[in-house]
């Protein structure tokens, strides 16, 4: 049980990692839409409140099905809005794809104190390596914020677990059950409290070390992040109401 609770701490950690970092939250925004970047336009969807549907392309809007007629200073807005948009895009999965290599690493020390044999055996490291290049292969060809929300987090995080698991279980496993073997009983729940504390600790610390790696980086982008809410500013969806996408105290 201590292996599994290490897994899933380590796996949620890994797997949620590239998106501990909150743009919205570090740059006190927030939006209520996904966001599906196509190579036509951008398409903001929520399943509530109207407008559900607002796209966006080329400086022209359009609210559920609706089009907004717009000045041409608001289209050069909408068409820079996009525009930024777009620029962003790579940045942010650039930061994401390395929050993946810098969880990895701290799960890789993690597991060298849980379970040193999985460590030095050459194994965790091929599994993590696999499973690092598929996330990263997931965060690249990406287009929608739906990619990343809670539910596929935890789905990464299953497959992580399936992955490394069976690893950590067979290693801390032997090794107890060899100590309880020779009679070592203290041994093998001396070792069953250590597996135990780091599993205990492992998601705060990775996490940690991915929001200490990252913060600068996302800070940076905060900048472009407010220049999209003032852009935002003045438009209207179809039915003359105040158009937020983006909105402050995220």
């Amino acid at each position: 049980m201590t292996a599994r609770l290490f897994a899933l701490a380590v796996a949620a950690c890994f797997a949620g990692g590239a998106a501990a970092q909150d743009l919205g939250t570090t740059c006190n925004l927030a939006s209520t839409y996904d966001l599906t970047v196509r190579p036509d336009s951008l398409a903001f969807d929520r399943a509530d409140v109207a407008p559900r549907n607002v796209r966006m392309h080329d400086g022209s809007l359009t609210t559920d099905g609706r089009a907004v007629s717009l000045r041409p200073d608001e289209q050069d807005r909408v068409a820079l809005f996009e525009s930024n948009v777009r620029a962003l895009l790579p940045k942010v999965k650039a930061i994401a794809s390395d929050g993946v290599d810098i969880a990895a690493r701290a799960v890789r020390q993690e597991a060298a104190t849980a379970a040193p044999g999985a460590a030095a055996s050459g194994e965790l490291d091929r599994v993590l390596n696999t499973r690092v290049a598929d996330i990263k292969r997931r965060i690249a060809a990406s287009q929608s914020t739906r990619d990343w929300q809670e539910d596929a987090m935890r789905e990464y995080a299953q497959e992580i677990v399936s992955d490394i698991m069976p690893l950590l279980t067979q290693d801390v496993g032997s090794e107890a059950m060899q100590l309880a073997m020779n009679g070592d009983l203290q041994g093998a729940a001396d070792l069953r409290d250590r597996v135990s504390a780091v599993s205990t600790g492992a998601q705060g610390r990775v996490a940690a070390k991915v929001t200490s790696a990252l913060r600068p980086r996302v800070q940076a982008l905060c900048p472009q992040v407010r220049q999209l809410g003032e852009l935002q500013s003045g438009l209207h969806d179809a039915a003359g109401k105040p158009l937020l996408l983006l909105e402050t105290g995220g």
